[in-house]
């Protein structure tokens, strides 16, 4: 099954490129969750348009992305939710306010970008992965604090 992805899916490809894979995991996982949609002989225009709203949004050089993960892994990001007594959240830590705690912190990642071992849901310090460029991965430390 051909599809052109919509999102970045970690281990396929990122947005706008054109991928072959299985028919179960397209119909199942990809398509369903709006991760990519189905290829068509028009989908060319939506890939080239793909393609340019990504180049806006990645850091565009190699120097400037290691530059960025030296300042987010010389700091620790505090984020604040609202947990029960025993420290364990009401929900989860999101991705979106990863990139808002970098963001206070005077460094700004896509929200996108950030990617979680497994999903944050109590107090305490924890650690999320940001994919700046295709070839520099920066690891955040993470401090979970209740309001």
């Amino acid at each position: 099954m051909k599809l052109i992805l919509t999102n970045e899916v970690t281990g396929l490809g990122s947005a706008g490129d054109l991928v072959e894979v299985k028919d179960g995991y397209g119909r199942n996982y990809l398509l369903p969750r709006g991760l990519a949609t189905q290829w068509t002989r028009g989908g060319q225009k939506q890939v080239d348009a793909l393609r340019k709203a990504r180049e806006a949004r990645v850091i565009a050089s190699l120097e400037d992305a290691k530059g960025v993960k030296g300042q987010l892994e010389a700091r620790t990001l505090t984020i604040t939710a609202q947990a029960g007594g025993s420290g364990r959240l009401f929900g989860a830590v999101t991705q979106s306010e990863v990139a808002e705690a970098a963001k206070a912190e005077g460094v700004t990642i896509d929200r996108r970008t950030v990617e979680f071992t497994a999903p944050i849901k109590s107090t305490g310090e924890h650690t999320a992965q940001v994919r700046l460029h295709p070839e520099v991965l920066a690891t955040v430390k993470l401090s979970v604090v209740a309001r």
